[in-house]
């Protein structure tokens, strides 16, 4: 795994954009300049696994000029991912053994849709567009998400655990114990925020949830306002981390109304992972949350609990891979 505290700039590929070249050393500092940031287009997402997730969401948006699929299909790519553990139904298992999934999509104009706690469906993501696209509501849960799924026709998968997950759920079996270690257990998502050429918006988040959750937990992610919100007006958001802790503070909508009010995308994340500390000081040596935002100029920000938070960036100029600031040094 390359390492999450270096820089790296590549040409896109794909596409007739001409990029910079070079790598930025390790440890040499991002700055949040404007010139940097107000770029349109421009998609972002959490963890190193958001730069394969943002290569095909770029790909699709240059082809077909529409946010929304690029978004949708892009963080497919993570759903399917074999060596990641925390998305898809690959990912590691509840107490009971079972992979249980969740997953939203929000475009800017306020439609959304979500599924929780949904079993053998190999694309939550594509689960929930459908939620938003096909029926009244904004979540279906549970036995009700695949149900739906069924009728909708996606093929329902083998409820088998992935070898990796299979043999780290036989490893924890052998205490049962769960605590959360910060930056591997609890970065359980990816979410993606984008905003296209004529300032339209949307995101994506999904996950397979908590290692060795309790059967039936759901997490931020499938939760408008909490892992993530979008609003054409203002601009986005989107969180990874401990759900419980996001839940909070709402954190993904705090961050859009912190920059309806004013505040820089970068200050908006600073200020909601400030409230975050504040809620769960207990334990805050033991969670890891991070938060990435968009406003409508294509300006972006993101901070971090701990250290240890990356994110992809993609835009017309570069796509980097960039080690966020954050509360703790």
């Amino acid at each position: 795994m390359s390492n999450r505290r270096s820089f790296l700039k590549t040409s896109l590929l794909g596409t007739s954009l001409m990029l910079p070249s070079g790598i930025l050393k390790a440890g040499e500092a991002f700055t949040f300049s404007k010139k940097s940031q107000s770029q349109k287009p421009l998609i972002l997402s959490t963890w190193e696994h958001g730069m394969p997730a943002n290569d095909r969401a770029w790909e699709v948006l240059v082809q077909s000029g529409n946010l929304v699929d690029a978004v949708e299909e892009g963080v497919k790519v993570t759903e399917l991912d074999m060596d990641n553990l925390s998305v898809g139904l690959q990912g590691l298992p509840d107490r009971e053994g079972i992979p249980t999934l969740d997953a939203s999509i929000m475009k800017g104009d306020g439609s959304c849709g979500t599924v929780a706690f949904v079993r053998q469906v190999r694309h939550p993501i594509s689960l929930a567009r459908r939620v938003m696209e096909e029926t009244p509501h904004v979540m279906l849960a549970g036995e009700g998400a695949r149900q739906f799924a069924i009728a909708q026709g996606f093929p329902m998968e083998e409820e088998t655990l992935s070898p990796k997950a299979e043999e780290m759920y036989k490893e924890w079996k052998v205490e049962s114990k769960y605590k959360p270690i910060i930056n591997i257990e609890n970065h359980d998502t990816i979410g993606m925020i984008g905003i296209d050429a004529n300032g339209k918006m949307a995101g994506s988040c999904t996950t397979s949830g908590l290692a060795f959750k309790m059967h039936g937990r759901v997490g931020d992610s499938p939760i408008i306002g909490a892992g993530l919100y979008v609003d054409d007006e203002v601009g986005a958001a989107t969180a990874t981390g401990l759900g419980e802790s996001i839940i909070r503070i709402c954190g993904s909508f705090l961050i859009v109304e912190l920059m309806r009010q004013g505040r820089t995308p970068q200050e908006a994340c600073e200020e909601a992972v400030r409230r975050l500390v504040a809620k769960n000081s207990k334990d805050i040596k033991d969670i890891q949350a991070g938060f990435l935002a968009i406003n409508k100029d294509g300006e972006s920000g993101a901070f971090a609990v701990h250290p240890g938070f990356n994110f992809a960036r993609h835009n017309q100029q570069e796509k980097v891979l960039v080690d966020s600031k954050s509360w703790f040094k």
